[in-house]
Formats: structure tokens, C-alpha cells, sequence
């Protein structure tokens, strides 16, 4: 799906003081891939998605895609390293921590969900029509919020946990390529959060979609998804496939960590929550 070569992002080239966000990452997920990424603050995690976004290009190496959706041939890779970030929107989706960013608040959830949808229709012009309504409704009513009975209201009414559970929605129904999860549910309740997380396996699931998930609970990256990606300073330190994840436990996790840095994993909130 997507392959990252050598990738390096430095902050403050040319101004005397520099930082290191990424060194040399060498990535490959394949399409249906379920990667959940661990690592304490400053590791690099959101980087990186920045980097495959196209919000902060690297300053070295490369990133190719292999995927019809993003215009290319298929089964053919295309060097997309320079690419616009509002074009790999186009087949990269993201959804960030704050459950306001992923919607329109002064729109109405109908308008919404229109534009999500129009998204994946060029150059056909589609209509807000009554048929076009209660598709969002079937949509809506896979969510169990009984959103389905307010199209008509504004998302800014809406509560957190409802507007994260309409970006998740909205997202799949674009049909990304990748799905790039930044701890999407850690700003929730534990109600939402849980609930969040459990429309995201199943959508991953029914959709097949290929799904980047940054995560701060430990247990939470075991126990989804078929691999497992740990950052520190920058790197991928550890890249642990299905049948190898399914036997670890937090504690496994944190003597690895250990035995490569020769050092303790930061108490932050990753090992709160693990």
C-alpha cells in the first residue's frame, strides 16, 4: 500500500539549532494491514503521520504508494513524496485526538456527511435529495447515537463522543486508502472511547481497510490490529507481526524496550494506561 524509504525529517535546517523528528525510517504496510504505533511523547509518532500526510515533508528519503485510489496504475508504485497534502487527502484519511476537527460545527450534520460523500464522486453533481437523506440515516444508525434523526441539526450540538463517531463514519464512507488514526479516542470518556474504538474494528473489518493507529494504551496495541510498531527518538525500534503480538504482554513490551535502549521506557501516560 505504502512504503517509506529512508525517511528523515529535521527541523531548523539552516537556523543554527536543528531537531530530529524522524531518522532513516524504513517502512512497508501492506494493504489490510492493522498497525497499531507505540511510544512515549516525543517519539516521533505523529511525525511520521505528518510526513505520510503531506503536512510536513521530509527532508530525505522518499514515500510510494501503490494504490489505484491515489491515481496510479495498479500494482504499480508512485512516488508521492513531493505530493500536496490536500491531494493525498484524496486517499489518505486522517482523524486527530480532538473530536471538533474532523467536522464542520456550524454545518448541519446532513451538510456534512453531503461533503464527505461527494468526495468520492468527481465531477457528478449530486443533490442533498430525500433519497440521498435517508441513505445517511441507514449510514447513522450503524453509530447506535440516534443520530439518524437529526440531520437537520448543526454538529456543534453534538457531543464529543458523537462528533468523533461522524468523523470515523464520514471517513470510511470516502473510501481512504489509509486510515491514519491519531490517538483517536484518548480525548473520550471511557464510554465513548470503548465505543469508538469498537466501530473502528469493525469498520476496518467490513471495509477492509488498511489502518495506522497511534495509541498511548499499551494493552489497547496488543490486543487490535496484526502488527505492532514501537518509536523512541525518532525510530522504529520494534516491528512485531500477529503471531509474535499475539503471545506479548506490557510487560514483554517494556524489557524490549530495555534490552535496545538500555534504558527505562518514560512513566508517562502510555504506561498508565497499560
Amino acid at each position: 500500500m505504502i512504503r517509506l524509504e529512508n525517511i528523515g525529517l529535521v527541523f531548523g535546517q539552516g537556523f543554527g539549532d536543528t531537531i530530529t523528528a524522524l531518522k532513516n525510517i524504513n517502512l512497508t504496510v501492506q494493504s489490510g494491514d492493522f498497525i497499531t504505533i507505540i511510544g512515549s511523547n516525543g517519539a516521533g509518532k505523529t511525525s511520521l503521520y505528518n510526513a505520510i500526510a503531506g503536512t510536513r515533508p521530509p527532508t530525505s528519503g522518499r514515500i510510494f504508494i501503490r494504490d489505484e485510489s491515489a491515481g496510479g496504475i495498479p500494482g504499480k508504485e508512485r512516488d508521492i513524496t513531493k505530493e500536496a497534502e490536500f491531494k493525498r487527502a484524496r486517499y489518505i484519511g486522517r482523524i486527530f485526538q480532538n473530536p471538533l476537527l474532523g467536522t464542520a460545527g456550524k454545518m448541519s450534520l446532513a451538510d456534512n456527511m453531503m461533503i464527505c460523500f461527494k468526495k468520492g464522486y468527481k465531477g457528478l453533481r449530486i443533490s442533498l435529495t430525500k433519497n440521498m437523506k435517508e441513505r445517511f440515516r441507514g449510514e447513522l444508525r450503524v453509530l447506535g447515537m440516534g443520530m439518524e434523526n437529526r440531520l437537520d441539526d448543526n454538529v456543534e450540538l453534538f457531543s464529543g463522543g458523537q462528533r468523533q463517531a461522524l468523523t470515523l463514519l464520514m471517513t470510511v464512507m470516502s473510501k481512504p486508502g489509509l486510515l491514519l488514526l491519531d490517538e483517536h479516542t484518548a480525548a473520550l470518556d471511557p464510554h465513548n472511547a470503548e465505543l469508538i474504538m469498537s466501530l473502528t474494528l469493525r469498520f476496518a473489518k467490513e471495509y477492509n481497510l488498511t489502518v495506522m493507529m497511534i495509541t498511548h494504551n499499551m494493552n489497547q496495541a496488543l490486543e487490535a490490529g496484526n502488527r505492532l510498531l514501537m518509536m523512541d527518538s525518532g525510530e522504529i525500534i520494534l516491528d512485531i507481526e500477529a503471531a509474535e503480538k499475539a503471545k506479548l504482554t506490557t510487560m514483554d513490551i517494556i524489557q524490549r524496550f530495555k534490552d535496545i535502549k538500555k534504558k527505562e521506557l518514560a512513566i508517562d501516560k502510555m504506561l498508565l494506561n497499560g
